[in-house]
């Protein structure tokens, strides 16, 4: 179905507008605060009852039975609650709108999807009040090479700028599979099998090779002092497919088969890149000794099944089986219905394959921070690390888990005992943008859209 932004009914609006006015933004997140009494879920170093973390700047400062905070720290009673890293989803269509895919040509590697973002979307919200206090915002899978991420922290309610996570290294999506088939297919345009995709992107790199060569031969001559050297012209597109080569772009794969894969990581080696993930992924457990020796890891789903035909091999048991043969997993929600219960994707692992509860949580935490390339800030409860916490009122593996305070940054962001929507910072309307929030379902209707 086609997507359009639409704002929420007159209805709608005007209670949305009521509540959230009602809420005046929080004062300013203050120097020092300690959480205290809480089952912390480190997620690095095991679970610490009746625990304390000490929050400094808007930094980790100390975890443990007792910390060495000031005497006028912010003090917060959690006690019988749970603290645990913020989640972190390594994809999402968040807030993109009907703009998640530029399907126009099957190699659209210089679009970007800050230009898609819309800061008001009230999926955003609703990943916060399910304790999501990152996203990497990725292109849909119409294109074979398609667009520049985003990564985002999840501060609802600032500005646009103020939610973008700060010095994230850049990702760009390519897709294999089905989608770009029927997507260029349908068009009778390359490509319309699994051949052509692949064609297609051999022929980029190859375009980006001879793309690269022109600036080198330029700055070496330019290096050399010849002021007449013709400077080769600037093309977003092999710019682009250019970094994918140096190495400046994490690559992330939107396949599901175990053959392409291995097709996949053939071509990485050709031209000279590392794949940092495959997502979806649900063949892995077919192949997963020979991906995990490529440190290539995955964003998988916990049991979606058999909305597509590369579904149809899909297993419950896709994740634990993958990472105990070495594969680093993360699961994700490619929805903007299941990322608000990511915590319970991660429970259903203890279910299928008996993954421990920390290696479960680790599926959404610090592995899927390790997937965006921001595990040294996020993830963990670390001393050192951003203070992006979640605060529960029990186990959030249990699927009657409830977010009662979301922190990032040290400052509140939402707290479930305030009035209206628990949102601090938010005023003013929340758009609409209507669907899963999945990656290709402006171009197919079903009922599981984030394929």
């Amino acid at each position: 179905m086609l997507l359009t932004r639409r704002v929420v009914s007159a209805v709608t609006v005007s209670f949305l507008a009521a509540a959230a006015f009602a809420q005046t933004a929080s004062p300013s997140s203050p120097k020092d605060m300690v959480i205290s009494n809480a089952t912390v879920m480190t997620v690095t170093h095991g679970t610490l009852e009746h625990a304390s973390v000490w929050i400094h700047d808007g930094k980790i400062a100390g975890v443990g039975a007792s910390v060495a905070a000031p005497a006028d720290a912010v003090k917060v009673d959690a006690s019988g609650k749970f603290l645990t890293p913020g989640i972190i989803d390594p994809h999402s269509h968040s807030a993109l709108d009907s703009d998640v895919n530029e399907a126009t040509s099957p190699v659209t590697p210089s679009m970007m999807m800050i230009d898609a973002f819309d800061n008001r979307d009230k999926a955003l919200y609703q990943a916060l009040a399910g304790g999501v206090t990152t996203e990497l915002l990725l292109h849909g899978s119409a294109n074979m090479i398609g667009g520049q991420a985003v990564v985002i922290k999840n501060k609802f309610g600032l500005s646009r700028d103020a939610m973008i996570f700060p010095n994230a290294p850049r990702s760009i999506k390519f897709a294999s599979g089905e989608n770009p088939k029927r997507v260029y297919g349908s068009r009778n345009q390359l490509p319309s099998t699994r051949m052509g995709n692949f064609e297609v992107m051999r022929q980029s790199f190859e375009d980006a090779k001879a793309y690269m060569a022109k600036w080198d031969a330029y700055n070496a001559k330019v290096a050399k002092g010849d002021k007449e050297a013709e400077k080769p012209g600037v093309d977003l597109k092999l710019e682009a497919l250019a970094d994918v080569l140096r190495g400046k772009l994490y690559v992330q794969i939107h396949c599901y088969r175990a053959d392409e894969f291995l097709t996949e990581e053939a071509i990485a080696k050709q031209y000279g890149y590392k794949i940092r993930a495959f997502h979806h992924a649900l063949e892995m457990y077919k192949v997963a000794p020979t991906i995990a020796a490529d440190g290539t890891a995955i964003a998988t789903f916990a049991d979606w099944w058999g909305y597509k035909d590369e579904a149809w091999d899909a297993i419950p048991w896709n994740a634990v089986m993958s990472m105990r043969q070495g594969v680093r997993v993360a699961l994700k929600s490619d929805s903007n219905d299941y990322i608000r219960r990511l915590n319970q994707e991660a429970g259903k692992m203890v279910r299928y394959g008996g993954a421990t509860e920390e290696e479960a949580l680790k599926m959404v935490t610090l592995n899927a921070a390790w997937i965006i390339g921001v595990d040294d800030r996020v993830g963990s409860i670390d001393v050192g690390k951003d203070a992006d916490l979640v605060v529960w009122n029990m186990d959030p593996l249990s699927i009657y888990a409830r977010t009662e305070k979301v922190y990032i940054d040290g400052d509140l962001f939402f707290d479930s005992s305030l009035p209206g929507f628990g949102t601090t910072h938010f005023n003013g309307v929340m758009h609409d943008s209507g669907g899963f929030g999945g990656d290709d379902e402006d171009e197919v209707s079903s009922s599981k859209q984030g394929n």
